[in-house]
């Protein structure tokens, strides 16, 4: 296993984090399974473990408390806050209030007195960033947490809240966590130049592209629509869609790159990830015992330059073969009062 400094923070992580969104109901609901899984890792070498408060509404990082019981001095922990947690109003989002109840139950549900990397999941365009980053700077003075980042935010949004943390004299994002992989490489053009622009460590998620760098889904083979992502996203793998086509072509083309260096294919996707000079971790979410260990046989991978640059042939820099943040659409796309004049505006021009 390979470490790395996560950003300026001085804090020292192994290049694959340890995501436990799998570790729910619905996906891999057996406790002791789950604990066996991260116990797994950790004697492998991983020190990095993420997790959310939304992941199965709490029972993944009630999962990765039993875990860490006895271990915890030696593991980066690292959770999320903002989607709702519960029926109601102000049960989630970015403000002080939620973050500070928030925190609290994760700190609970994690039985921990600290977390390590607090992230903020989604940007909260209700909620002043200001305000978001007081509340969580604070919490960094109380000890309850030790640094904080953000999760799927867009460059101009990073760029802002530094502008804010600047100005105000607040703590700064000292994270980013974006998805990134050989299939959606959009982060390259600007977020990954921003994040090491402002010394910002950079997790990123689905390096395995929703399962399409699996292995599993292959051109001309049937798909098990009543399993997996396939049952919950239809026609998410269908061929007849042109970006489902798309992705699938450069996947043949990715098998045989990784059969003429002697790994799989999932090696080589997260191997490519880490590659990047920004990326500090790749977050690898696996449901069973098998698959992490699929997953970690490739942790000291290392590809070469012909590697990369025939990567770049297949799938070129900076290009996203589909959008890997279509759940997180921002604000100015859905609302279509942002992108509308008042009608009585449009009537006079």
């Amino acid at each position: 296993m390979r470490y790395r400094t996560l950003g300026r923070t001085g804090i020292e992580v192994s290049t694959h984090c340890l995501g436990t969104m799998m570790f729910q109901d619905g996906f891999n609901s057996d406790h002791d399974d789950c604990v066996r899984i991260i116990h797994a890792a950790l004697d492998q070498g991983v020190n990095f473990l993420d997790t959310a408060d939304m992941y199965g509404q709490g029972e993944s990082e009630e999962i990765v408390g039993k875990a860490l019981r006895g271990r915890r001095d030696d593991v980066v922990l690292a959770t999320k806050v903002h989607f709702p947690m519960g029926e109601g109003r102000n049960r989630g989002g970015n403000s002080r209030r939620w973050i500070l109840k928030a925190v609290e139950d994760s700190l609970r549900r994690l039985d921990t007195d600290w977390i390590d990397l607090y992230q903020i999941h989604l940007p909260d365009h209700t909620t002043d960033i200001e305000e978001t980053l007081s509340v969580l700077t604070d919490l960094v003075t109380q000890g309850k947490i030790r640094t904080f980042g953000c999760s799927n935010f867009q460059p101009e949004e990073i760029v802002e809240a530094h502008h804010v943390s600047e100005r105000r004299a607040l703590g700064r994002f000292r994270t980013a966590q974006p998805p990134y992989s050989i299939l959606a490489r959009g982060i390259e053009s600007s977020l990954l130049p921003v994040a090491e622009r402002h010394g910002m460590g950079v997790l990123v998620w689905s390096p395995l592209a929703f399962g399409f760098l699996t292995g599993k889904i292959r051109k001309d083979r049937p798909v098990d629509m009543e399993t997996g992502r396939a049952a919950i996203r239809p026609g998410f793998f269908d061929p007849a869609i042109a970006e489902n086509a798309a992705k699938l072509d450069a996947v043949e083309q990715l098998v045989e790159l990784a059969e003429s260096i002697g790994c799989t294919l999932p090696e080589l996707a997260v191997a490519f990830t880490v590659a990047h000079p920004a990326v500090t971790s790749a977050i690898i979410g696996p449901r069973t015992m098998d698959q992490l260990e699929a997953l970690l046989k490739g942790a000291a991978l290392t590809l070469d330059d012909a590697t990369l640059d025939r990567i770049d042939e297949i799938v070129r820099p900076g290009v996203n073969l589909y959008n890997p943040a279509a759940s997180f659409p921002p604000r100015s796309l859905t609302d279509a009062s942002l992108r509308r004049r008042p009608l009585a505006e449009r009537s006079a021009a």
